[in-house]
């Protein structure tokens, strides 16, 4: 089912002609490989320091939780510290620049329907996508 629902969005998504430009265009993953600069470096940092806080977060507030038999511990705290990662990891994109996030928000989606759709089905006329 879950998959039958992601299927529906991405045919949906990659009817788009934004995205049937993105299916044609050859990556260019270099800026990847250059060595970032200190802002990007900062903010590969915060996306993995994310990571770090968010559910094991969760986890230390449940087992205080139940160390101190308070179910409010967990009820408040769970919620505040995984929001807080996300804020941390949307700081850490802002940083890592537009290069990096558009790059791989990219790169994903084309790997994506590629995955879903291997022959293309909803591939849209070269002149079409290159007129919009």
């Amino acid at each position: 089912m879950i998959k039958k629902l992601v299927r529906d969005c991405l045919e949906k998504i990659s009817r788009k002609p934004s995205i049937q430009r993105i299916m044609q265009e050859k990556f260019d993953l270099s800026c990847l490989k250059r060595r970032p600069t200190r802002s990007e470096q900062f903010g590969i940092l915060l996306v993995f320091l994310s990571y770090v806080i968010g559910w094991p977060g969760v986890a230390f507030f449940g087992f205080l939780s139940v160390y101190f038999k308070e179910p409010l511990v967990l009820i408040i705290g769970g919620p505040c510290v995984y929001g807080f990662s996300h804020f941390v990891f949307f700081a850490g994109a802002y940083f890592a620049g537009k290069t990096y996030t558009k790059t791989f928000i990219k790169w994903s989606l084309k790997k994506a329907c590629e995955k879903m759709f291997p022959d293309g089905p909803h591939r849209l006329p070269v002149d079409v996508v290159k007129a919009k």
